[in-house]
Parts: C-alpha cells; sequence; structure tokens
C-alpha cells in the first residue's frame, strides 16, 4: 500500500527529536555568555559532533559506519578512554555493534570477542530494568565483565538506554581507565547521541523491511514463472502434441478419394504445429532451458547468439551461482539488449560477466544514442528491484551521445 501523501516515514519521524537538539544547540550556542569561553567551547564540540553523526545519518549511510562514527565522536566528547554500542539479545546476552578507542589507548578489543553476558550488576543491566543512564564503578561488578574491566585496569562505566519505537534496544557504553570518576555531565551529553542512533536504527530497520518485502516479490514471481512454464509443458503442449498425432492419424485413414478433406486435415496438423512451436518459444522465453541445465554461461551465449545487434560475451568462467542470482543476472541482461534492439540505435554492444569468491559483477554497454532514463521504464525499475532485493546494486549511466552503460555488483 502506498504510503499516503505527507505521512512521515520512521526515518524522517526519527530526524525530528535530532532538529529540535541541533536548534537548541545553535540557540544556546547564539546567547551564551561570551565570557565564558569554556561553556562555548564545550557547546562548539558538541554542535559539532553531532552534525559530523548526523550528515551520515542524513546521507542513509550502512548502521556499521553511522555506530562507529558515533562511538568515535561521541568518546572524543566525553574523553572516554573506550566507547562501545551495544545491542541486547534474546538471551540475555549484549552484542558489541561497534567499539572505539581513543588514541594512545591500549588496543583491548571488544570484550569476549564482541558478545558478553549480561549479568545481574553491570550497568547495562540496571539500565535494562530501569530505562534510564546508569554509572557504576567496576569494583563493583561481580560478574564476568567487571573481571574483564578490572583486567584490563578500566575502573568505570557509564551506560546510556537506546530506544526505538518505545522498546529498549540498547545501550551506548563509556569506558573510563583509572580510578578517578568521569564527570558529573557526561550522561547528559551521551543522551544528545541516543537520538542520533534512534535514526541510524530505524533507517535501518526499514530498509531491512523493504529488501525483504522485495525478496518476497521476487521469489513469488520467480516461482509463479516456473509454475506457468511446467504448465505450458506437461499441460498444453502435450495436450496439443497429443491432439496433432491424432489429426495425422485420422488424415491418413481418409480414402485418397476425399483429398479436400485429407488437405484440411494436413492444414489443421500444421496449425498446431506452429502453435505448439509458439507455446515452446513463451517458455523457453519465461525461463531457457540452458540456464537450469548448464547454467548462467550457456544461457547467455545463446541469448547473444540471437541478437540481431552484434554482442561481444565477455565471462570470467568459474563457479555456478546461486538460481535466484544467475535467473536476476540472465533477466538484466535480456532487458538490457533489449532495449539495445528498440531504442539505442547501437552498432555493438558488449556483456563483461566477473566471479570473484562471492562477489559477481555484470556490465552491458552499447555504442548507441544514449538518453536512457530508468525512472521511466518498468522494466528497468523491475531490474532495480530484483537486483536489490538479492542485497545488490545496479547503475545505469546514458549520456546522450555516448551510450548507455549498465552496471549490477552483486556480493
Amino acid at each position: 500500500m502506498d504510503t499516503q501523501a505527507g505521512a512521515p516515514t520512521g526515518a524522517t519521524r526519527a530526524h525530528g527529536p535530532l532538529t529540535r537538539r541541533l536548534r537548541a544547540l545553535r540557540n544556546r550556542l547564539n546567547v551564551a555568555d561570551h565570557s565564558d569561553c569554556g561553556e562555548m567551547r564545550r557547546l562548539a564540540e558538541e554542535r559539532g559532533a553531532l552534525q559530523q553523526v548526523a550528515m551520515l545519518v542524513a546521507r542513509g549511510s550502512s548502521p556499521s559506519v553511522i555506530f562507529n562514527a558515533a562511538a568515535c565522536a561521541l568518546g572524543g566528547l566525553i574523553k572516554a578512554d573506550y566507547t562501545a554500542i551495544n545491542r541486547y539479545e534474546g538471551d540475555r546476552t549484549m552484542s558489541i555493534m561497534a567499539f572505539w578507542r581513543a588514541p594512545g589507548t591500549p588496543d583491548i578489543g571488544p570484550p569476549f570477542g564482541g558478545r558478553w553476558t549480561l549479568g545481574d550488576d553491570t550497568p547495562s543491566a540496571a539500565v535494562l530494568r530501569g530505562h534510564k543512564p546508569c554509572s557504576r564503578a567496576s569494583a563493583t561488578i561481580r560478574s564476568d565483565i567487571g573481571g574483564w574491566h578490572r583486567a584490563h585496569r578500566i575502573g568505570h562505566a557509564v551506560a546510556c538506554p537506546v530506544i526505538v519505537d518505545d522498546d529498549l534496544w540498547g545501550t551506548m557504553t563509556a569506558l573510563y581507565l583509572g580510578t578517578d570518576p568521569p564527570k558529573c555531565d557526561v550522561e547528559e551529553r551521551m543522551g544528545k547521541f541516543v537520538e542520533l542512533l534512534n535514526c541510524a536504527i530505524i533507517q535501518a530497520k526499514t530498509r531491512c523491511e523493504l529488501i525483504t518485502s522485495r525478496a518476497r516479490l521476487v521469489t513469488g514471481a520467480d516461482a509463479t514463472r516456473r509454475r506457468i512454464e511446467r504448465d505450458l509443458h506437461d499441460g498444453a503442449q502435450q495436450r496439443l502434441i497429443s491432439l496433432a498425432l491424432r489429426l495425422r492419424e485420422a488424415e491418413e485413414t481418409v480414402p485418397p478419394e476425399h483429398r479436400e478433406l485429407r488437405q484440411r486435415l494436413s492444414e489443421a496438423v500444421q496449425d498446431l504445429t506452429g502453435t505448439v512451436d509458439e507455446l515452446r518459444e513463451l517458455s523457453v522465453g519465461l525461463r531457457p532451458p540452458a540456464l537450469a541445465v548448464r547454467g548462467l554461461d550457456a544461457a547467455l551465449a545463446q541469448l547473444v547468439a540471437r541478437s540481431p545487434v552484434p554482442v561481444e560475451l565477455n565471462i570470467d568462467a568459474g563457479r555456478r551461482l546461486d538460481e535466484e542470482i544467475e535467473v536476476s543476472l540472465y533477466y538484466v541482461v535480456s532487458e538490457a539488449l533489449t532495449n539495445v534492439l528498440k531504442h539505442a540505435n547501437a552498432s555493438m554492444a558488449s556483456v563483461d560477466l566477473e566471479k570473484e569468491d562471492t562477489r559477481v559483477r555484470l556490465t552491458v554497454r552499447d555504442d548507441g544514442v544514449g538518453g536512457a532514463d530508468p525512472g521511466r521504464g518498468s522494466g528497468l525499475t523491475g531490474l532495480r528491484d530484483r537486483v536489490e532485493a538479492l542485497g545488490g546494486t545496479i547503475k545505469i549511466t546514458s549520456p546522450p551521445g555516448h551510450g548507455t552503460s549498465v552496471v549490477v555488483t552483486i556480493g
């Protein structure tokens, strides 16, 4: 169902608190007493750190990039020795999504390889119970993570809740070496970064839901296509072939003097044979047999051989790909070559397929007139949905007078 015009999405709603926070910081900066240079400097640092991460959120950067940037910006702002962004898991463990250390501090790495047991006396456990920030000295933590803190001379930990859509998602945590406690405003300043993480997490959830939805649509369409192909082969084609054979038998039993009847039966057999051939071609168009039997390389070779426009095919031969990937790449080439024939007025085209480990790169180029608009063609839009449903990207470049290039990367 289409989103109602003007209705804010989750990511858009998440930017409201962020915008208000930055506006408040700007106002405080403008009205601050110029004699208080320390306060001015603190506000400027806070604003700069928030804007740095906010730009990544607005650009739609990946959650890992935003988390790492937030952990780094926060650590520098509150003068922490280490910062971490942790996610609550259902088995009372914490997964570390980002871990930062200040320059010059020991490289201790994320605790327990990136996942640790929550315990009952940790700051994160207190946040889980009360949904509010908590600061605790490592000496008072008897859980395993407390022992890890003391082994690495971490004296204090401060955890701030990350709440997304009214649900507690995880914590942002600051760690301090030595015995001196952190400043009293650390929890307040950490809370401002939580709003940025909310934006990033909501964007990630929305994108994940979109990709999952696309994948369901693509998978459903492929299943329907295979069912139609099977029904054509096992149903209509077989019945028509059987009918043609029976008519041929009837034709042979007609006495020679009934030439007109024999002629009509012969024409009916020919018409049925033509219909069977058309159905076979239609079923081949749904999914060529070579793709299922011999793989993408053979299917592309057949596709290129049928093209009226000369096509140079370059394939980095190697392993078979997953069926979904092979089907998607085949349709990308098929649609691209169809557009070359219909619109490009090209003298030649090329198809390049590179396979390397888990990464696949497909490039289709032509020397035609260019000027293709991906936003106006439903075929290209469908290809984009199909490729992005597999976690891939598709880039279409078509400057007027300089041909068109379609580049697909998966993995």
